[in-house]
């Protein structure tokens, strides 16, 4: 039993032990002592108006209150009642009359309830005493509670997660798997000399299922298992983290071999000094408790510590240096294979429609990690059930993709004439550029159907994750992306707002070519500006100018040659193929909607280039490169993020 609920049920067993006592003291007891009579000394004493009450159990029982509160007690012959004989004894009616007279039972209701109000008083005072105890004594164990850890432990003997349910991560699950073979066999890596890792880093951007795999690590192991986050340490009172830290490895060295895993270490591990309010801060009291705990002089222990991070670069270096956290474990958006294995996972349990074909699925979800797919499927299966189905079919599964990247479809949008005509030759400025520039990815569906906050968008996404952009492919982008703006001025004479969004990406992208990729002839191979960034906050705050004012025109002159040279190529292909512009235009003021094969049909002409294998009708792009998307008049379009950091040659 629970040491604190035991002590509660002792407490309440004394409280009704004391009432009972009082109860037989106040009214058991005094019959139990009271004087025994005969029934000549009660006629006498009524005779003398002495008696109060006669209280009649049976023959044996005869209780006389006296007057003075005094008790007697007498028998009776059975044969005759109390007055009879007290008549008899020449006791008169008068003198009967004056006393109260009563038949009752050994504990009739009337007794009890005499008793009940009687201890009213005494239950009062105990209760109010028990509460002040209470309230006293919960304070202590709340200002004293303010250290302990908060840690969740799960015992490992009924996993529910094991790494069968982690997919596209097999380089991780293996890095891990040696840890789960240190817990369950020591002995086998200690006879070759080997050290049980002491902590292993998790990181990966959010939703690619850190805490996922931590938890599948401790259901392998079958070992118990503390889970805390990292904010759950530091508190406004201080030294409360410190202390917290000690108590969760105190409660794991009881339960070695463990894991312990720290959720969003970052919160108490960022880089010591950087604070906004000194340099001795609670939260670097915490992180110094825990760096001595993982590798200080008692760390003889089979514990090991598993913590993830999307934010790797601002944890302090000490709690990185081998024999703290020995291992970094890198989980990365899946490619192509692991975006499938994830999709099996997921569609487990769900009944699937024959033409769903999850390779098909994966392709169209480039850059999704494991929580875009989970939600993905799980719209589609809300949307199966809106439609009345019995199973998740193929068109769900593509709606839920877009759902997932834009939001729900808008139908319900009150759209002028003027700004529906607006958004149809921005969207088809898109798909022509994109189409004829060889650099550009095939276009999978353009729309002018308002969803989530665009009032129109064109897809056109990556086969699989970019690694590496070379410059005539940012350039094609660019072109393609300026599409939209190009065509409302060619065919409307006139420009709008809706490519607001358009012209920032463009600029991004032409100065990030300039400062970041030494893409510009004229500037060369540099890098221009060194980021800014307060540890402490955990973000850029803005760049650090390391180069002269005249070396600054020059950037702004390249990166308006680079953006010039783009427009140039984009209205190039729209002057030239004017008639493919007016009909893609009047085809989506007419069918709202043009998908792969009704777009390549319509256009004509064969796309230069290499399609991805296999795409679905309706596909979407992936989270490093997001969908050409514009709208009329409010939001703007074409969100071209910048590619992933290449990976090393």
């Amino acid at each position: 039993m629970n040491p604190p609920r035991a002590r509660q049920a002792i407490v309440n067993i004394l409280i009704v032990v004391a009432l009972l006592v009082i109860f037989y003291a106040v009214f058991i007891r005094p019959r139990e002592n009271a004087e025994p009579w005969v029934i000549s000394q009660v006629a006498a004493a009524a005779r003398e108006g002495n008696i109060k009450g006669i209280d009649v159990l049976d023959a044996e029982q005869v209780f006389i209150t006296l007057n003075d509160g005094a008790t007697a007690k007498a028998r009776i012959d059975p044969n005759s009642s109390v007055i009879e004989q007290l008549s008899a004894l020449g006791v008169t009616s008068e003198q009967l009359g004056e006393i109260k007279l009563e038949y009752q039972n050994a504990l009739n209701l009337q007794m009890i309830l005499t008793g009940l109000l009687t201890l009213l008083p005494f239950v009062i005072v105990i209760v109010v005493i028990y509460m002040m105890l209470r309230q006293a004594q919960g304070s202590n164990n709340q200002a004293l509670s303010f250290g302990k850890s908060r840690a969740r432990m799960f015992t490992g003997d009924h996993p529910t997660v094991t790494f069968d349910d982690v997919a596209g991560c097999d380089e991780a699950k293996e890095e891990l798997h040696e840890v789960v073979e240190f817990l369950r066999e020591p002995d086998k890596f200690i006879q070759l000399g080997a050290r049980i890792p002491k902590g292993v880093l998790v990181v990966g951007p959010p939703g690619t299922g850190k805490t996922l795999l931590a938890k599948a690590v401790s259901g392998e192991a079958g070992v118990p298992f503390f889970s805390i986050s990292g904010s759950e340490f530091v508190e406004m009172f201080v030294g409360v983290g410190a202390s917290r830290v000690r108590d969760l490895f105190d409660q794991a060295k009881r339960h070695s071999p463990c894991i312990v895993f720290v959720d969003e270490i970052d919160a108490v591990g960022r880089h010591r000094g950087a604070g906004l309010g000194g340099s001795h801060d609670e939260r670097e009291q915490t992180l110094n408790q825990i760096l001595v705990e993982m590798d200080g002089f008692d760390t003889d222990t089979n514990v090991i510590i598993v913590a993830a991070t999307n934010r790797p670069d601002i944890l302090d270096p000490a709690l990185l240096r081998p024999g703290r956290f020995d291992r970094r474990v890198v989980l990365d958006r899946p490619d192509v294979k692991g975006r499938e294995e994830i999709l099996k996972v997921h569609v487990r349990g769900k009944p699937l429609g024959n033409d769903v074909e999850l390779g098909i699925l994966a392709k169209a979800t480039p850059g999704f990690v494991g929580a875009d797919i989970e939600n993905m499927v799980n719209e589609a299966a809300i949307l199966a059930a809106r439609r009345n189905k019995k199973t998740i079919n193929m068109p769900e599964c593509q709606e839920a993709i877009e759902r997932v990247v834009m939001g729900p479809e808008r139908r319900s949008r009150l759209v002028t004439a003027a700004e529906r005509r607006i958004t149809a030759y921005h969207e088809a400025g898109h798909a022509v550029v994109g189409h004829y520039l060889p650099n550009c990815e095939p276009v999978l569906k353009v729309t002018i159907i308002p969803r989530g906050m665009a009032g129109g968008y064109t897809l056109a996404p990556p086969a699989d994750n970019v690694w590496y952009h070379s410059r005539s492919k940012f350039m094609d982008e660019i072109a393609m992306t300026l599409g939209g703006r190009i065509a409302e001025e060619l065919v409307l004479n006139e420009i709008t707002t809706g490519a607001r969004a358009d012209l920032e990406q463009v600029t991004k992208i032409a100065r990030n070519m300039v400062t970041r990729y030494g893409m510009s002839e004229k500037l060369g191979p540099m890098i221009f500006g060194q980021k800014e960034e307060l540890v402490f906050l955990g973000r850029e705050i803005g760049e650090q100018r390391d180069y002269s004012e005249s070396v600054a025109e020059e950037i702004d002159s390249e990166v308006r040659q680079i953006v010039g040279e783009a427009y140039e190529k984009a209205r190039s292909v729209l002057v030239e193929r004017r008639d493919k512009l007016e009909l893609v235009a009047e085809t989506l003021m007419e069918i709202e909607t043009l998908d792969k094969d009704a777009f390549a049909e319509l256009i004509g002409d064969k796309k230069e280039g290499n399609p991805p294998e296999n795409a679905p009708s309706q596909a979407t792009p992936n989270r490093g490169k997001k969908p050409r998307k514009s709208t009329g008049t409010e939001d703007a379009s074409s969100a071209l993020d910048l590619p992933p950091a290449p990976a090393p040659a």
